[in-house]
């Protein structure tokens, strides 16, 4: 299973969910489902935007764990 951890680098970085939002242009409601792991996919453009606005690489937000 891949996991999304996003609260850990938004505490990093001093940055809310509203305001990584309104930084890569998604809504509130598919940032949340990214953040609790409910997503089933992520496309390329969305994980370079999210690195970019969290000056991360995948790997940093990306997490494997074993079912």
């Amino acid at each position: 299973m891949i996991e999304i951890d996003l609260d850990q680098l938004l505490l990093d970085r001093g940055m809310s969910l509203t305001q990584l939002a309104d930084t890569v242009g998604m809504t509130m409601a598919n940032l949340s489902i990214l953040k609790t792991g409910k997503a089933k996919a992520i496309r390329f453009s969305t994980l370079c935007k999210l690195c970019a606005a969290l000056n991360c690489q995948p790997g940093d937000l990306l997490k494997y764990q074993e079912s």
